[in-house]
């Protein structure tokens, strides 16, 4: 078996990352921050720790403005819900964007919010200036992918940053396709609000991801979108104002959150720098044997620097999902086919609604595996 659906979800983990998540509930497994005894002091350490990791990898500059969610779409539902006035306010985005970019949105716009979609090229890469005119001032808040789930564009964020400050706007990027494969530094690109998940380049577990905010950013600005528990401020029935604790609510996924911490650590060892040169001799590799058969469609750009690992396919005469499903029954290569969650990215490059091939290489693929997809699409195209 050939697993090629890291976009969707790492795997397999590190085996440090399951050994992390099984020594959590055996000998910590307390709950961190509500008790003062052994275990729930091991548990909140690990917590922190893991807090302490993901600032380091991701460039911010404090620990407990690291807020860990249970994914990424809640951690963009918190920065959208929490920072944005639908009655007042006018926010900028990109046509590749992930549904859970674009739902929270379109909910919002039906209250209200002005809603301003900018185009992307056919290969994903955003249109400055159609960004530039929707900025006049007036604009809250620019919303963009760090890179396509679809066909792997890497948007310039630190351009991006400096065109919504100019305007008066902040900046929340999705890096979703990014955190743990491209090197990140939040504070150094300007960027207020970092989503991230845990499951994907991070190689953690599911249910795991969070939102870094910039040291610029005033929490208080970000109303919290659910109230409860926080270990902290027991006395008083509101919502306590510091960070992290004004947006993390109730008891956290305490083993994901050491298997994330696990996953960053193995990272930072391993050196982000390794895992993107890996992944982009993987990429190339891939573009380079696919565009030399006859009836393949490429999408995104052919330069490796402009993208992640992601490629997405059409083949001639063969449906997406007969792809699929051919990859998978007769030569054990696992992808992705479809819309992806990223209706407006397929709009974008034209293969809505039928959507495409996905083939998502990772840390943990070899140059092999991606020599037997070459080959399995080549047999497939003569079939």
């Amino acid at each position: 078996m050939i697993y090629l659906d890291h976009a969707a979800t790492s795997w397999p983990k590190p085996p440090a990352v399951l050994q992390a998540m099984t020594s959590f509930l055996e000998r910590a497994g307390g709950n961190p921050g509500r008790s003062g005894h052994r275990l729930s002091i091991d548990a909140g350490r690990i917590v922190y720790e893991t807090r302490e990791l993901l600032a380091e990898l991701l460039g911010a500059p404090d620990p407990l403005r690291v807020v860990l969610t249970p994914n990424v779409t809640y951690a963009l539902n918190i920065a959208l819900l929490g920072l944005l006035n639908p009655a007042t306010d006018r926010v900028i985005t990109t046509g590749i964007e992930h549904n859970s970019v674009m739902r929270p949105l379109r909910a919002l716009e039906a209250q209200g919010l002005e809603l301003v979609v900018t185009p992307c090229g056919p290969d994903g890469q955003l249109d400055l200036e159609a960004l530039v005119e929707a900025l006049r001032p007036g604009a809250r808040l620019v919303v963009a992918s760090h890179a396509s789930n679809v066909m792997g564009t890497l948007l310039p964020v630190g351009e991006l940053a400096a065109l919504a400050h100019n305007a008066g706007a902040l900046l929340l990027v999705d890096a979703a396709q990014t955190a743990g494969v491209i090197p990140i530094d939040a504070t150094a690109l300007g960027i207020d609000l970092l989503a991230f998940t845990g499951h994907k380049g991070l190689l953690g577990p599911p249910g795991t991801g969070g939102l870094v905010i910039s040291p610029e950013l005033d929490p208080a600005h970000i109303r919290p979108i659910l109230c409860g528990g926080t270990g902290s401020r027991s006395e008083v029935e509101r919502q306590p104002e510091m960070l992290p604790d004004r947006l993390e609510f109730g008891t956290g996924n305490g083993p994901g959150i050491a298997g994330l911490g696990a996953g960053v650590r193995y990272i930072l060892e391993r050196g982000i720098d390794a895992v993107r040169a890996h992944e982009m001799a993987l990429t190339r590799q891939l573009l380079e044997g696919l565009g030399e058969i006859p009836g393949v469609t490429l999408y995104g750009p052919i330069d490796v620097e402009q993208r992640t690992a992601t490629v997405s396919l059409r083949l001639e005469e063969h449906s997406v999902s007969e792809i699929g499903w051919r990859l998978d029954e007769e030569y054990g290569i696992l992808s992705r086919v479809g819309l992806h969650c990223a209706p407006a990215a397929h709009r974008t490059l034209g293969t809505f609604p039928e959507g495409t091939v996905r083939l998502a290489a990772g840390d943990s693929n070899t140059a092999a595996d991606v020599e037997a997809a070459i080959r399995a699409i080549r047999e497939l195209a003569r079939a």
